[in-house]
């Protein structure tokens, strides 16, 4: 029966495709012929052998952005996709008109209270970046700048601020930025509060920063030439140079320093992907050795958040992948026997994050795909309380909870028709303030949405969730243009929330949808598992599955459907129009990871050998095997390709440049097809792309006037 409802819906989406062909006749859209040649990359082939296997690969050359050859090449690329998207420039100013229009242009947040401070930033009409400010006691009292990002851009081609630290005495910030664009290099610096002058401290590839009570010793961590955070610091502000206190020497760990929520603890955090062991000092007494708090034992992650009474430690082993809760005491927490379980294992619910208070433990989990928030008190007595959600798809998440005695604690909610709105819940009295709604100045009506969760199945069974928005009134006749977005890597889950730039598309008569695919911890940690390593393939065929749902059930057609992902989205974007090209109409794949094979078998590269325990290390036959019978860039085939627009970073240390740069110089050798491929390379920017908030949204338009004009919409 389910084998002839399968045949049935096909015929019927078959039947729906045929009408949206003679509407498609009647738009023009332009090919790749009624343009000027592409350019074209020099081939010289260089060849490696692996495990007796060979491999050519024909543009390895692309790599160095100081060989004049490459800028000029990539100049070329970039002239080129101007002038294939010049005709969508009318509708590029349109799209980035209407994000701007959403935008609260001069806004501030709500301010949170921190250590007799209220902390909050704003920004202002026309500045790209935000401005950090304070007020001692109360609102009403004079404001402190902290920090002006505009002024401390400018004249910058790019910009990063990544975060402060303020001394325990309020008087100094020790700040992260850089002038790259890099999302992973940065400076370390200290400035002076009163005077805002700059104290004469300054490191380089710096990653984390934590103060001692003292507010003269500071603990920093600095990453290596692979940017592997690696090592940390200890040194007085007085003193010229910094003394070692730790060294991370197995390549697959970063390490990190941070100050606990009771400012009582120094931690030294150190974690691979799959293990992780911690070490802590008392931040009144910064020149004492760090004690290791449990041995690292393969495949167990830890975590430890300090109560004045005890120790919580949430923990995750091979057989409580979801994690679990641990009450153990200040001193003796090396013997085991002395841990209290707090909070049991649950097989369907993934622990994502916890907050502690003096009288309260604050949960973030996963179920089912969705957020939840519960509240238990630190003596484990009584029954949680979780806080209820009206709608059946959203994202939900603890925020900015930073005072350990409070009573209350903040919460933000979202879905993919609701802005996201701040929220404050008194657990005393049950009750739940709105502190602060995302305001979208042009207009917006939730009413005029329909948001629905559709469920697709995967080759082997498994039944893959999705998230979709539409206006109102629309007729699932297979004929509407629509997007589907993931990511499917690292764990890191899809949610559905508010994005005000995808109602240019929506508006539009656009379908916006998001696959939870195994490789992201939607449905749990056991869905991260099914995802990785040699698992990997069952990311991209749980994309496929959804793209077929949408197709069946009548949202859209192969001539309608376009997809997008970026970095290891990206890599799914990849490997998707490899097997399936006939799927889709168009694809945006942001600086996406496609050399696979060559990145993960050289460790001087950032990042490779810390995600051995990702993708698999190649230097062993079987990933080295399964790696490249999916690795995009070595997967490319003679054959015909949807419409795609590929963007990079000259600037990005993540997947660095030549990555997207020879994908599409090998896309442009072999695809059999008369479709645009275009390659924009930003030569400022990093992996996140332009810095500034206006140059970010210019993007956001280039990227979806693209999928408009390939759908046949100019306007």
């Amino acid at each position: 029966m389910k084998r002839y409802i399968q045949h049935y819906s096909l015929i019927i989406a078959a039947l729906l495709l045929a009408s949206c062909h003679v509407k498609k006749e009647e738009v023009s859209i332009t090919k790749q012929s009624d343009f000027p040649a592409p350019p074209v990359a020099r081939v010289i082939p260089d060849t490696f052998y692996n495990f007796g296997q060979e491999r050519i690969d024909p543009y390895y050359w692309i790599r160095d952005k100081a060989n004049l050859e490459i800028i000029d090449y990539l100049a070329k690329e970039n002239s080129y996709t101007d002038i294939v998207m010049s005709s969508t420039k009318a509708l590029q100013e349109t799209i980035y008109n209407e994000i701007v229009g959403r935008l609260k242009e001069d806004d501030e947040s709500y301010p949170t209270f921190q250590n007799g401070y209220y902390y909050y930033s704003r920004t202002e009409q026309g500045k790209q970046y935000r401005t950090y400010c304070r007020r001692k006691g109360s609102m009403e009292a004079p404001e402190e700048i902290i920090f002006n990002l505009n002024e401390m851009a400018e004249g910058k081609s790019a910009f990063i601020f990544r975060g402060y630290s303020i001394s325990p005495d309020n008087s100094m910030a020790a700040y992260f930025y850089n002038e790259t664009g890099s999302s992973a290099e940065f400076t370390l610096k200290i400035k002076e509060l009163a005077s805002g002058k700059e104290v004469g401290f300054s490191v380089d590839r710096a990653t984390s920063v934590a103060w001692a009570n003292d507010n003269k010793t500071l603990f920093y961590g600095l990453s290596d030439e692979t940017l592997r955070p690696y090592i940390i610091y200890r040194r007085t502000l007085d003193a010229p140079t910094g003394e070692l206190v730790y060294e991370e020497k197995d390549a697959r760990f970063r390490a990190y320093v941070y100050s606990s929520k009771t400012k009582e603890y120094i931690f030294i955090a150190s974690a691979s992907s799959t293990t992780s062991e911690e070490r802590y000092i008392p931040a009144d007494k910064p020149m004492e050795s760090f004690k290791l708090f449990l041995p690292r034992v393969q495949d167990v992650e830890y975590s430890v958040y300090p109560h004045k009474e005890k120790f919580f430690v949430r923990y995750k082993d091979k057989e409580h992948l979801n994690g679990m809760i641990y009450e153990v005491p200040l001193t003796g927490h090396e013997e085991r026997s002395h841990w209290k379980l707090f909070l049991p294992h649950d097989s369907e619910t993934r622990i994502e994050d916890i907050d502690i208070l003096h009288d309260w433990v604050l949960l973030e989990l996963r179920r089912n795909g969705l957020s939840e928030i519960q509240v238990m008190q630190t003596s484990g007595n009584g029954q949680p309380t979780t806080i209820a959600f009206p709608e059946p798809v959203y994202s939900a998440w603890l925020n900015g909870n930073p005072e350990y005695d409070a009573t209350t604690f903040r919460y933000s909610y979202t879905s993919l028709n609701r802005p996201t709105t701040l929220y404050e819940y008194n657990i005393a009295t049950g009750e739940t303030k709105k502190l602060k709604e995302q305001e979208i100045p042009s207009g917006f009506n939730t009413d005029d949405y329909t948001v629905e969760r559709l469920w697709a199945t995967a080759p082997d069974g498994v039944e893959v969730p999705m998230a979709v928005v539409y206006r109102k009134g629309l007729k699932k006749d297979g004929c509407n243009p629509t997007l589907l977005y993931s990511y499917g890597s690292y764990g890191s889950s899809t949610d559905a929330y508010f994005s005000a730039s995808i109602y240019s598309l929506v508006d539009r008569g656009f379908i916006y949808a998001i696959a939870q695919i195994r490789g992201g911890s939607d449905l749990g940690e056991q869905w991260y598992e099914d995802g990785k390593l040699l698992n990997k393939k069952n990311t991209f065929t749980d994309f496929i599955a959804c793209s077929e749902r949408l197709i069946e059930a009548g949202y859209t057609s192969p001539d309608k459907l376009t997809a997008m992902g970026g970095s290891a989205g990206g890599l799914l974007m990849g490997v998707v129009v490899n097997e399936r090209p006939d799927l889709y109409q168009a694809v945006v794949s942001q600086v996406p990871f496609v050399d696979v094979i060559n990145t993960m078998l050289d460790d001087s590269l950032p990042l490779t050998t810390g995600e051995y325990e990702e993708w698999g290390n190649p230097n062993e036959e079987e990933y080295y095997n399964y790696i490249l019978s999916y690795s995009p860039y070595d997967n490319i085939k003679a054959q015909a390709y949807p419409h795609m627009l590929v963007t990079g970073g000259v600037n990005d240390s993540q997947v660095l440049f030549h990555e997207p740069t020879k994908y599409v110089a090998k896309l442009r050798s072999l695809k059999s097809d008369d479709n645009i491929l275009l390659l924009h390379m930003n030569m400022d920017s990093g992996h996140g792309g332009a810095t500034g908030r206006y140059d970010g949204i210019k993007d956001t338009a280039f990227e979806f006037a693209f999928l408009l004009d390939r759908v046949g919409i100019n306007k």
